[in-house]
């Protein structure tokens, strides 16, 4: 395996369900977020090089929300979005990637819920449960978050988070709908 924390080698070893990588391309969902820096352009080059790596296409892009941090120290709002991909690659290969990119736009992870330049979850994965020590699918506090759930909403009305029902509905109860 290449130590390019980007790269997409031959299948490596595995270990638990979310080392196997897919037959076929699978839909997965992404939450991407930051309040360090010019957040919007390095979200856009966030999106621009998901798009560029092997094993992974970009289907849609929700608008941008701004939101409130969620605890830790005082720091500033964050904008946040949600990315539609397919991927080829296995929940954790995804997982690597994602890091890789933060890694790339310099995100340090100092303090829980500090401020950064740019995060990103994996929210769903092809409707995928379970929990490691690294990685739980679906997301297991997407339900809780605005910055998640209305974007969500608006761009993809009829989606479900696995284990907890409509996205829409969840959109509705957070709004006081």
């Amino acid at each position: 395996m290449s130590d390019d924390p980007l790269a997409f080698d031959a299948q490596p070893p595995v270990s638990d369900q979310f080392d196997v990588r897919p037959v076929r391309p699978v839909p997965v969902l992404l939450a991407i977020g930051g309040n360090i820096g010019n957040v919007e352009r390095t979200l856009r080059e966030t999106i621009e090089e998901l798009g560029r790596m092997i094993g992974i296409e970009v289907l849609s892009v929700s608008a941008l929300v701004r939101s409130a941090p969620a605890g830790g120290p005082p720091q500033r709002d964050y904008l946040n979005a949600v990315v539609r991909i397919e991927t080829e690659r296995s929940p954790r290969e995804l997982l690597g990637a994602c890091h890789g990119l933060e890694i790339v736009h310099d995100r340090e992870r100092t303090e829980p819920n500090g401020p950064r330049t740019l995060d990103i979850d994996i929210i769903d994965y092809d409707g995928a449960v379970g929990q490691t020590d690294d990685l739980t699918l679906p997301h297991p506090r997407a339900k809780d978050r605005a910055f998640v759930v209305v974007p969500w909403a608006h761009m993809e009305p009829g989606a479900e988070l696995p284990g907890v029902g409509p996205i829409a509905e969840l959109a509705r109860a957070m709004s006081g709908a």
